[in-house]
């Protein structure tokens, strides 16, 4: 029996459902970028190997090279504003706020140099995507164990001192698309005033105009990046984790708001009055 008639109705059946449904737009899109991740990511850990032999952090420019382009195939653009923020030569904290699945692409667009990302255990066994992460340096902890996660910090903080790195953090701790964030979580800011190193804040608009799991929308459009000014630690203790991460959640919930505000570019309006950070 021949199968090519078979073969060739159920592609063009497929390729109606995708322009006639919503759904099965976002769905083939969401696919998509799961192959091009676990695609991309082979290749890269071939090039990074071959480039660097191993696990260092200069790998993250090979990374980021490669994914920066998912933004061509997916029709997004990036305003970007204080850059020059991360720019300088020192090591830093960096806190964003976490959206979705799509913060990758973000994340990759602006990195700095000599930057690793922290991140749950669980990604290390994504196969190519848990190779190309190691390769790249990032620091995995085991959300599961705490004291597991204190000593990764602990050396962490020690290691991006002597080795001038950049550590970015998600301090939401989860993928948050309700239009506000999520109440931040200790970690990034024990972590900084243990190494007395700067929190920069970078806040990215809402995804919602071009994507949202809810409703299957996933089309093209234009996410605006705020880099905001530093944060100094210098000479604060733990006692004054508190006010600093208060000051760094209603700076970050500001902005989200005031960048997200218009409908027609970003989707979400500016939100409910600001309650402290927990």
């Amino acid at each position: 029996m021949d199968l090519w008639p078979w073969l060739t109705a159920a592609l063009l059946l497929l390729l109606l459902l995708v322009q006639l449904s919503r759904a099965a737009r976002f769905y083939a899109k969401i696919s998509l970028y799961c192959v091009l991740c676990l695609s991309v990511s082979a290749v890269a850990s071939a090039v990074c190997l071959l480039r660097h032999g191993g696990r260092t952090v200069e790998n993250m420019r090979i990374i980021s090279w490669f994914v920066r382009s998912f933004k061509y195939a997916y029709g997004l653009r990036f305003d970007i504003k204080g850059r020059e923020n991360l720019e300088v030569d020192r090591p830093c904290v960096i806190i964003s706020n976490h959206q979705s699945i799509l913060d990758m692409m973000g994340l990759m667009e602006i990195l700095p140099k000599r930057c690793v990302q922290i991140a749950k255990r669980e990604l290390l066994f994504l196969g190519p995507v848990g190779l190309i992460m190691y390769l790249g340096g990032v620091f995995f902890i085991n959300r599961q164990r705490s004291s597991t996660a204190l000593t990764v910090m602990a050396d962490l903080g020690e290691r991006m001192v002597e080795e001038n790195l950049k550590v970015w953090i998600y301090p939401e701790g989860t993928r948050n698309d309700n239009g506000d964030l999520l109440p931040f979580k200790k970690g990034a800011f024990h972590l900084a005033v243990q190494a007395q190193v700067p929190i920069v804040p970078v806040v990215y608009s809402s995804f919602s105009s071009f994507y949202n799991l809810k409703t299957k929308l996933f089309t093209s459009g234009t996410i605006k990046v705020q880099v905001l000014d530093a944060v100094p630690t210098s000479g604060l203790t733990v006692a004054d984790v508190p006010k600093l991460m208060d000051t760094c959640y209603h700076a970050m919930r500001s902005t989200f708001f005031h960048l997200s505000r218009t409908p027609q570019e970003n989707g979400a309006i500016e939100g409910p009055a600001v309650q402290p950070a927990q």
